[in-house]
Formats: structure tokens, C-alpha cells, sequence
């Protein structure tokens, strides 16, 4: 079990290469993937409403695979990203540092699969996930099973997941 991970972790390094990504200028195929803003309402992730915007997006991304209708199947990412995370009763509010880098295989049914070496923002909906109701900063080696309807397996090989509906409140 250990060797897929780190096979995981060796396969997202050489496909993303060392050097740091800037929006500004991304040789090889690499092109700018913003992170919109979301809102979400209490109960569905904190107990209180949130907000998230990016503060810092330099995020890129690679097509490394496509299906035979063009459509991508395996995607790259990576790049600098905080999000600043709003409790929006409070005011209270947590930069993420989420600059992890990202294989994601995308299936034609809708699922995911990440392979990720660093931080990643995920939230995650009531009985929605094997993690609890929350929005998380997921640091460190592991992969992400999204389901098609949603549903987030995280299968942390060395990491941790960070709390972040504790830190606003």
C-alpha cells in the first residue's frame, strides 16, 4: 500500500517538475486555473457561514491526458494558493496556505481521483466523506476518491488534516 503512494507522490513530482509556477509565465503547456470564490451556508461545512476568496492564485495546469471527445482526463496542478477563509457571522478569518500540488483523473462517470504531494483545501458535507463535516487543509502525501455524487475518500499516507471551521469559529 505504501509503494502506490509513493509512486503516487514520485509520479506528481516528475509530472510537475520543481521549478515554481507563475501565472504570468507558464512554458510548457501550463495555463492559468483560478480559484473562484464560494460561499457556504452554516450546517454545511462549519457550523457557521463561510466564505472563501483567494488572497494569492498562481495556480496552473497541464492537460497530460485527454479522451478521444477531447475532454481531459488527467489534469496537473500546481502553484501558489491561500485562500482566506471568512466566517461571515464573525469577521473571524484563516489564510490557508494551500499550494499543494495535483494529478487529478478525471472519469467520464464524474468521479475523481487526486494524487497529492502538499496542502489542498477540501470540504466536506455531512456523511459525505470518511472525514466529518468540516473544511479542511489536507496536508502532505495522499489521495482523494471523489465519488461521482460527491462523496470524498481521503487516504492520508503521511499527512494531516487541519481544521478549519475550528480556527474561524
Amino acid at each position: 500500500m505504501r509503494r502506490v503512494f509513493l509512486a503516487a507522490a514520485v509520479l506528481v513530482t516528475l509530472a510537475l517538475g520543481t521549478a515554481p509556477a507563475s501565472a504570468s509565465s507558464v512554458p510548457g503547456g501550463w495555463e492559468p486555473a483560478p480559484t473562484p470564490p464560494y460561499d457556504v451556508p452554516a450546517g454545511a461545512r462549519c457550523d457557521v457561514p463561510v466564505h472563501t476568496e483567494p488572497v494569492v492564485d498562481e495556480v496552473v495546469q497541464r492537460v497530460l491526458e485527454r479522451r478521444p471527445d477531447g475532454s481531459p482526463s488527467r489534469v496537473a496542478y500546481r502553484g501558489d494558493l491561500v485562500v482566506r477563509v471568512t466566517n461571515t457571522d464573525s469577521g473571524a478569518f484563516y489564510d490557508a496556505d494551500v499550494s499543494g500540488s495535483a494529478i487529478v483523473d478525471h472519469h467520464a462517470d464524474g468521479s475523481q481521483k487526486w494524487y497529492v504531494v502538499g496542502p489542498v483545501l477540501a470540504g466536506v458535507g455531512e456523511n459525505a466523506g470518511n472525514l466529518a463535516r468540516g473544511l479542511y487543509v489536507l496536508d502532505g502525501v495522499y489521495t482523494m476518491d471523489i465519488s461521482a455524487t460527491g462523496y470524498k475518500s481521503v487516504h492520508l499516507v503521511r499527512g494531516s488534516a487541519d481544521d478549519v471551521c475550528a480556527r474561524i469559529g
